[in-house]
């Protein structure tokens, strides 16, 4: 029988995620298809209701449905309990079970592009759900001390409270910054860029940016300029969709150059 999936939010039709199923559907051979659905925040428990009663293996979430989904799941994976929000959900004998990808695509991509990123102080701007999910997952490789540049500290300090972190809040670059991440907007097109000086960071430090539109950021152009390591937002938006694809239709899809092409193609 055909797997079906789709992704769920309001706007829906900006999203790149039918194109990269697709084109993992067709790599494949797969007999399946994966939609894109308007969904509004209170409409998604009947949406979700409905996925069900038609045979759906599942959805990934997109905003504003992430954190509203979290009390509708029949069941939470650690990923979005750490997180605090859902992205990904599989549909098992009639219930669903709800996963946060974000953490898993942002170290699968991190890995690919930076393979030896030092563990020691990661700096993270932002303190939104991106740098929960993302705190959680560098937290489960063994990261030592977080430091968070954010506008609002208290969003923070509870971060750093939920997941128990050795961390701070701080206003500038700490000088033994292993890693820096940009979980913001800032630098995403039509967005103001990111105002940080980076010159202090040390020359084996990482740079990190989850903003995909531009491929390059101000930030990880002015890093590249300082001869620092970098890691663009693409990979992980890919890793990501890895999640949902091989629970909904049985295989651990390729991130692969041919790939990459495609999307920056439907993202220009």
């Amino acid at each position: 029988m055909s797997a079906k999936a789709c992704v769920l939010g309001s706007p829906v039709s900006h999203s790149l995620s039918p194109k990269l199923h697709g084109h993992w559907l067709a790599k494949y051979g797969i007999d399946g298809s994966y939609t894109a659905r308007e969904t509004l925040a209170a409409d998604l428990r009947e949406a979700l209701s409905d996925l069900v009663r038609r045979g759906f293996a599942g959805c990934n979430l997109t905003l504003p449905l992430k954190e509203t989904a979290l009390e509708l799941m029949d069941a939470l994976d650690e990923s979005a309990r750490a997180a605090g929000a859902v992205n990904t959900v599989v549909i098992r004998n009639g219930e669903t079970r709800g996963y946060n990808s974000d953490g898993f695509g942002f170290i699968a991509g991190l890995d690919a592009q930076v393979p030896a990123w030092g563990k020691s102080h990661i700096v993270i701007i932002g303190a939104g759900g991106a740098a929960r999910g993302i705190a959680a997952a560098l937290k489960s490789e063994g990261v030592e001390k977080f430091s968070f540049i954010c506008r609002t500290p208290a969003r923070a300090v509870k971060i750093i409270r939920d997941l128990n972190l050795n961390g701070d809040v701080t206003k500038g670059l700490p000088g033994d910054a292993s890693l820096l991440v940009n979980c913001t907007p800032l630098g995403l097109k039509g967005q103001p860029p990111l105002e940080i000086d980076i010159s202090g960071l040390p020359k084996d430090a990482a740079v990190c940016d989850i903003v995909y539109r531009p491929l390059e950021t101000p930030l990880l152009a002015a890093a590249k300029r300082h001869g620092l390591k970098t890691a663009a937002g693409l990979q992980m938006l890919l890793h990501q969709g890895r999640l949902g694809f091989r629970h909904w239709f049985g295989i651990d899809p390729a991130v692969t150059p041919a790939l990459e092409k495609e999307i920056v193609s439907w993202a220009s």
